[in-house]
């Protein structure tokens, strides 16, 4: 980020804002410089607040999604924030204790039943569509892994009796549409199974592997509108039935797996030019590990754009286990209007992939652009702090291709797993990512606090996060875990400490 103003002081930079016009579609990244001087300074430690499981803040800073302790009810808070008064000079003071109070710093809108009494809320999924300000929610069964053998089902895949998914109107928490499979498996943690994009819903069926693409109706229906599994087209199961009652009584490939498979084999026809030679090559390179190509399912889907998908193909164990590090896979780019893979890529081995990886992040983030703070989150492609930082861990790995498999692993990218808050912005401030990141993940609690760095001024400490008890003192054997929730614009955020068989504390970090 270049620096427009000249000066650190708040003062200083009030009057350059004034005189001084920021280049052209810059207004944005030179005001956020102002985040240097309007820091979280001041923490109230153990607030006063209702136990509840805090989910996250909307990305246009409008809402606080949270879930009751049972997982049955929602409850959406909107932020507002803390006012007093004093007789006397207010900084002398401490605070007044109505002040410390959660609702001081939120009005709770709404609480509504979302789930039924044998379902629970997955309280790691929500996704959020600014531009109406829906919520989309999910709820399920108990997951079964003594799943009986269905038609079309990928043995080995558990089952869960029912997958709900809910789209709600955040303002007034009236529930517009709601979706439903049964006897099906959906990866809900952390919003794995689904990913969003403008109005365009998308939802993996790991035990049928089957893409449903659902589009968000303004009228806030869900209705569906293509399904990529066994057909590729509408009329696909249509012209297979037709030719099944003419006499033909075998089994045939998932259309999805056929594309694939019908790619590969190209790929590797043309990677010989001689024909004598060209027959050897398909056998050791496509022959021989046909039956893996065959195996391979569908382990996550994101969307590129409007028309294209990006598919990652993997084992049925990287599939449903969350260690996927000795598992194949592929990663794969689908046209949905033509039904054809356009390209493919290895992830151990495909510094292609890592190149395209590195230079257009944002890409992959899909971010559409009615997004208003999503597409100024930090990253490698657009951020030459986050670059060099990607570099330098690059040039410490030990070995290369390691490096590359490793970062690969996090495509398809999760939607909005990442917040849009300054305070992560890596061109204004240092932190240890061990610790804290714009990455939505519970971390491991330290007893120190951490401490956001200006990049202006290495030296300065501009503001600390400490979650858990002002004294700090706690059963160090305990294993306890921090979250984080920062207000997209705000100089506010929430620490929540979960530790063992203790109750939870919660930390509110704002300006005073």
């Amino acid at each position: 980020m270049v620096r427009f103003f000249r000066s650190g002081n708040l003062t200083s930079r009030v009057f350059d804002r004034q005189f001084l016009s920021p280049r052209p579609g810059a207004a944005v990244n030179t005001i956020r410089q102002f985040y240097e001087n309007l820091v979280p300074s001041y923490t109230i430690f153990d607030i006063d607040c209702p136990d509840y499981s805090f989910r996250k803040f909307t990305d246009d800073g409008k809402y606080l999604v949270a879930f009751s302790r049972n997982h049955q009810d929602l409850i959406v808070y909107r932020p507002i924030w803390l006012t007093y008064s004093c007789n006397e000079e207010c900084d002398s003071h401490d605070l007044p204790p109505k002040a410390k109070r959660f609702d001081s710093f939120f009005k709770q809108l709404y609480s509504i039943p979302l789930a039924s009494s044998n379902e629970y809320i997955c309280k790691d999924f929500f996704l959020y569509m600014e531009s109406h300000q829906f919520g989309l929610f999910a709820t399920s069964t108990a997951q079964s892994n003594d799943s009986t053998v269905t038609e079309g089902a990928v043995h080995g895949v558990p089952s869960i009796e029912k997958i709900t998914f809910y789209l709600v109107r955040l303002e007034d928490g009236v529930i517009l549409d709601e979706k439903a499979f049964c006897n099906d498996f959906i990866n809900l943690a952390h919003s794995i199974g689904a990913y969003l994009y403008e109005d365009l819903l998308c939802i993996v069926s790991l035990r049928y592997q089957t893409i449903h693409i659902v589009q968000i109706r303004d009228s806030g229906n869900l209705v569906e509108v293509r399904r990529i599994g066994a057909f590729c087209r509408e009329d696909d199961e249509l012209f297979l039935h037709s030719h099944v009652q003419t006499g033909y009584g075998g089994s045939f490939l998932p259309g999805i797996k056929q594309r694939l498979l019908s790619y590969i084999f190209r790929k590797t026809w043309n990677e010989v030019p001689d024909q004598t030679l060209r027959v050897q090559h398909l056998k050791k390179k496509f022959y021989f590990h046909f039956q893996d190509y065959v195996d391979l399912i569908i382990w996550k889907v994101q969307f590129l754009d409007r028309h294209h998908l990006f598919i990652k193909f993997g084992s049925m164990d990287g599939g449903v286990s969350r260690s996927t590090d000795q598992n194949l896979a592929f990663f794969a780019v689908y046209n949905m209007e033509t039904t054809d893979i356009v390209s493919l890529y290895q992830q151990n081995s495909s510094e292609e992939l890592y190149s395209l990886f590195e230079q257009f992040y944002d890409h992959f983030h899909a971010n559409p652009q009615n997004s208003s703070l999503g597409k100024f989150i930090s990253s490698h492609s657009n951020d030459i702090h986050a670059l060099d930082q990607l570099r330098a861990m690059k040039n410490k790995a030990s070995s290369s291709s390691q490096f590359v498999k490793k970062m690969m692993a996090s495509l398809p990218y999760t939607c909005q797993s990442q917040s849009p808050s300054p305070y992560f912005d890596l061109s204004l401030f240092r932190y240890d990512e061990k610790l804290i990141s714009a990455i939505d993940r519970h971390r491991h609690c330290t007893e120190h606090p951490i401490k956001f760095i200006s990049v202006r001024s290495p030296n300065v400490v501009r503001f600390k996060i400490k979650p858990g008890s002002d004294s700090g003192a706690s059963d160090s054997r305990a294993k306890r875990i921090s979250s984080f929730l920062f207000h997209p614009f705000f100089p506010l955020a929430l620490s929540i400490q979960q530790t063992y068989m203790q109750p939870t504390v919660v930390n509110i970090h704002f300006r005073r």
